[in-house]
């Protein structure tokens, strides 16, 4: 067996999938698999599997699937090298020398993580030791100990146009690589210095790589903040600032702050446990990043309209994940850094701790603006409190909060909530309606990004499926199924870029799995290629099915077909046998 292959093997035996991903995700047994909710898309019903016996995982929601290095490369934002080294580390593994299987992708990542960690110690310098003290006296002012600008790494990106830029030539950086890292702007042909007369906030990965950078103004220049844009190894969306600290904390809540300073105000008061969103509001992606690490969230967002808003966002998108959500409600200071300045941190952990249900927060909110001892404002308010309490998911709170409501409402318990009920009925009948909508409109227009010749080609491509998965079940019969069904009698060009994949792995490999496949296919790509052994796991195949699957394709011309269901196509077999 080639070395690489034989350490795949091993790399993968000594990181169960069950195990690497019970510490992104909740499993929950299912006989010998597990379930779980899928950390790749929102949902609240578990629709991904992990499969114990092929060490595999798909999602029968969105699509993801593969092994336990497609997991970590999916969950980390990590190529295939990258994915690899992360395990062997994890398990104690040295990753052999066989070959470069660094891509020009990789390579760009890393001279973009080399580049970020030199413009952190210039800035970090720039902050000390440059001329221009601003930004040093812009965080006495803030009251930040020197502790804590070490441990953030803060820094100040001084008044000059190439004063990093010039750094990274010497260093042996191009101009294209400074601005592929979002470090420099180009114009007129020119390279220039994107972070200029700004203190630095370097943002760093749950790996502790430098990705990105915030930076403020002191004056009042906009934008008052400036972030690092979309580059190969940063996503504004996708990460928070100081997850690579709160992640390590005990406590099974997080403290969601809107800003930097906020977060840092916080940590430097004795919780580790803080994060904030990166200059934009909460996004799915985030929410999902919080849920691998807490049970509840405290929203500590500004007490101004702005964050008021968030607030509601915020609560929607964390309810979406399954996350507890409690409101922060501060009373004389605008945000977290002003309130722990005046009251101190003591006064802060009781307010964390009497924070507000979400729902509580919703149904106050439904009181803005409203003139309550007039009948015309109890029934707007009615009107409002009644959509609040349709969206609250558990029976039984919806039960506290409508006896809560009937009675500051002055309305009988059973009038408001047989009025409920019937909302409740309503948002049934419309979501259902909305589901048929989306299935008519996915069936009017039929689209396949990863094998776009299966669309006009179903009946065949099920064959080929099928023939795919009982040599994914029994790879030892390879050479049985290649000579009945060789690879040039498939006719989507998927399909078959797959099965020549794994008739030559299983060829060449004599432990073969999925795992082998993982340097040769996307992420998506594998994905398709699990789901293809997830659905047909509980199918009865044999060589004979194989057989006429063969035939189906030899005999088939490319065109428009009916799709025709794992059932219906094993039927067809059967009466041809007959």
């Amino acid at each position: 067996m080639p070395q690489n292959d034989e350490f795949l093997y091993n790399l993968r035996n000594a990181n169960p999938i069950e195990t690497v991903m019970g510490g992104y995700v909740n499993l929950i047994r299912r006989g010998r698999n597990y379930v779980c909710s899928c950390p790749f898309h929102s949902e609240k019903t578990p629709s991904c599997t992990i499969f114990t016996d092929t060490q595999s995982f798909y999602c029968f929601g969105c699509g993801a699937g593969g092994d336990v290095i497609t997991f970590v490369m999916k969950a980390e934002n990590l190529d295939f090298s990258e994915a690899v080294k992360l395990l062997a580390q994890r398990s104690g593994m040295e990753v052999p020398e066989y070959g470069n299987k660094d891509s020009g992708y990789a390579k760009r990542k890393t001279r973009i993580y080399e580049m970020n960690r030199i413009a952190a110690n210039h800035f970090y310098t720039n902050l000390f030791k440059g001329p221009d003290k601003t930004g040093l006296q812009y965080f006495a002012n803030r009251k930040l100990t020197p502790q804590t600008i070490k441990k953030y790494g803060l820094g100040y990106a001084p008044d000059s146009w190439s004063d990093l830029t010039d750094l990274l030539r010497s260093k042996g950086y191009t101009d294209e690589e400074i601005a592929d890292a979002w470090l420099g702007g180009q114009k007129n042909g020119r390279t220039f210095d994107m972070f200029r007369k700004r203190v630095m906030f370097p943002i760093i990965d749950l790996r502790g790589n430098i990705i990105g950078f915030g930076g403020r103004v002191l004056d009042d220049s906009q934008p008052k903040y400036l972030n690092t844009g979309k580059t190969p190894v940063f996503d504004k969306g996708s990460n928070l600032f100081s997850m690579n600290f709160a992640k390590n904390s005990n406590a099974k809540r997080l403290i969601l702050c809107e800003g930097y300073m906020d977060v840092i105000a916080v940590n430097q008061a004795g919780f580790e446990n803080v994060v904030a969103t990166l200059g934009t509001a909460i996004t799915p992606d985030q929410a999902r990043l919080i849920s691998h690490y807490a049970e509840e969230v405290v929203v500590a967002y500004d007490s101004d309209g702005a964050g008021q808003k968030a607030t509601q966002k915020a609560i929607n998108h964390f309810a979406d994940v399954g996350l507890r959500t409690k409101i922060l409600h501060m009373e004389g200071a605008k945000d977290p850094d002003e309130y722990i300045k005046k009251f101190g941190r003591d006064r802060f952990r009781m307010l964390i701790d009497d924070s507000n249900d979400a729902n509580d927060f919703m149904l106050d909110k439904c009181e803005d603006g409203l003139d309550l001892s007039t009948e015309i404002g109890r029934v707007e308010l009615l009107k409002r409190t009644s959509k609040v309490l349709a969206g609250i998911e558990s029976p039984l709170e919806r039960e506290v909060y409508i006896s809560r409501t009937s009675k500051k409402c002055d309305i009988p318990v059973q009038v408001l909530k047989t009025h409920i009920d019937s909302m409740l009925e309503k948002n049934s009948r419309s979501a259902k309606k909305n589901e048929w909508r989306t299935i008519k409109a996915k069936t009017a227009y039929i689209r396949d990004d990863i094998n776009p010749d299966a669309v006009s080609n179903k009946k065949e491509a099920r064959a080929e499926e099928t023939i795919i998965s009982y040599l994914l079940k029994r790879p030892q019969e390879y050479e049985e199924i290649e000579r009945i069904a060789p690879p040039e009698c498939f006719v989507t060009a998927f399909n078959k870029k797959v099965y020549k994949a794994l008739l030559e792995r299983t060829k060449n490999s004599e432990k073969f799995s999925i795992s082998l496949l993982s340097d040769e296919f996307s992420t998506e790509e594998t994905g398709r290629i699990s789901g293809i052994a997830a659905k047909k796991r509980e199918v009865a195949v044999t060589l004979d099915v194989v057989a006429d699957c063969a035939e189906v394709l030899k005999k088939s011309t490319p065109r428009s077909d009916g799709e025709l269901s794992d059932d219906e196509l094993l039927e067809l077999f059967r009466s041809k046998n007959k």
